[in-house]
């Protein structure tokens, strides 16, 4: 196990374990590995095991019992616990997202006293990272190792700012195709964005609880870090964010829903018409069909001819009769293309027709307007002649400023 100390103005420490690496001559460390495992993997299991606790035995004893319980732990797990004396402890491992890839995820085991950083884990990207700038400046600015846990923090959701603003131009895209095409397969895609704001919300949890147990392990003392503060309010922004996705993927769920529904009724709908419709044409054709000697019309000239009438009449009398009860709706009515699901309008009654208020009659003024008329008739004294003439004048169309810079003076 490789250990580094280091320690930053404000006398705080920071251990930084990491697990060893295998020694690797001729193959890459890869490909020796999946070698070694699949020629014996209950063997090689038991080297890594055995090697595993020689480097924990290495380690400082106040180590050692925290690196047993956190060794091969792979899930989340936040502990508020105190040390001899009174001193508070915060400890635990948090599963992050070390790249861009959401199955690039490594735990963080990590161990927090008012003077003491401890971490462990097996990836160095995080602790490379955070020898960079800002990062390594923001470390030797910090008061205390509370502090500094921020810090690692700020960086891991570095990665999870690039996931969201992927996600949010995936989502972007899935409700452009909805309102342009929306077709069945889109379904499988709202759930593919859903299940992706879960797993950053999953990965979001761990991360505000151990906020709330760091107020609880160190109390005041971190009401008025700056790291602190600026944790709370990016825990905040992010958890805006998340429950806006979360508003929007529901609200594309409920417009699927209801357009499916209304898909459904409207040929629901067109099969019932259509039943009614070709109901005389059945009846007719079974007793017509029947095997029997004796048939209305059956030897006569005409009767195929009288038949069929009969057959037209009856069916454009229910069709009728239901056009009258409005019930075809707007079936028969061509659909535009683009539209989600119908943008026709129905035909206006003909009482609304000869309405004057109806959509046929000239536009009513607009707030605009009648804020105008409103005002040059108040700037009109009252009783004077003109007072008149400007309310007339009130109702015309103000002249534009060509029309105005060529009236004549006296």
């Amino acid at each position: 196990m490789m250990h580094r100390l280091l320690q930053f103005p404000s006398e705080w420490e920071w251990h930084m374990l990491h697990a060893k690496r295998p020694d690797v001559s001729g193959l890459s460390r890869s490909r020796k590995a999946a070698r070694n495992a699949a020629a014996n993997p209950n063997e090689d299991d038991g080297s890594f095991q055995a090697e595993a606790k020689f480097d924990v035995k290495q380690t400082p004893a106040e180590f050692a019992a925290w690196l047993q319980e956190v060794e091969g732990c792979e899930h989340n797990q936040i502990i508020v616990s105190e040390l001899p004396g009174g001193h508070s402890v915060l400890q635990g491992t948090l599963m992050f997202q070390v790249s861009d890839d959401e199955n690039d995820i490594h735990p963080l085991h990590f161990r927090v006293t008012k003077d003491k950083l401890v971490t462990y884990q097996s990836d160095l990207r995080l602790s490379l990272r955070l020898q960079l700038d800002p990062w390594q400046d923001k470390l030797n600015r910090c008061h205390s190792a509370p502090e500094a846990l921020f810090v690692i923090l700020s960086s891991i959701l570095e990665t999870f700012h690039t996931g969201l603003d992927r996600f949010e131009t995936r989502l972007g895209d899935l409700e452009l195709n909805m309102s342009r095409h929306n077709k069945t397969g889109l379904m499988n895609e709202i759930f593919k964005r859903r299940y992706e704001l879960l797993h950053w919300s999953h990965l979001f949890i761990p991360i505000k609880e151990i906020q709330g147990a760091a107020k609880e392990a160190f109390m005041d003392e971190l009401s008025d870090l700056e790291e602190f503060k600026r944790m709370e309010l990016r825990l905040d922004r992010v958890q805006g964010l998340l429950s806006h996705y979360a508003m929007e993927i529901d609200t594309l769920l409920m417009m699927d829903d209801a357009i499916s529904n209304f898909r459904g009724n409207d040929i629901m709908k067109t099969l019932t018409i259509f039943t009614a419709l070709f109901m005389p044409a059945t009846v007719i054709g079974a007793v017509w069909g029947m095997n029997f000697n004796r048939i209305p019309w059956a030897g006569e000239r005409w009767g195929f001819a009288t038949v069929s009438s009969i057959i037209v009449v009856t069916t454009l009398l229910i069709y009728w009769w239901l056009w009258h009860k409005g019930w075809t709706g707007d079936l028969l009515n061509g659909r535009s293309k683009g539209d989600i699901v119908s943008t026709s309008r129905p035909r206006p009654a003909d009482s609304e027709r000869s309405d004057p208020n109806s959509a046929d009659a000239p536009p009513l003024p607009s707030r605009r307007a009648s804020y105008r008329t409103q005002a040059t008739v108040s700037m009109v004294p009252k009783g004077s002649p003109s007072e008149g003439a400007a309310a007339d004048a009130g109702d015309a169309p103000l002249p534009s400023r060509s029309s105005r810079n060529h009236i004549p003076t006296e």
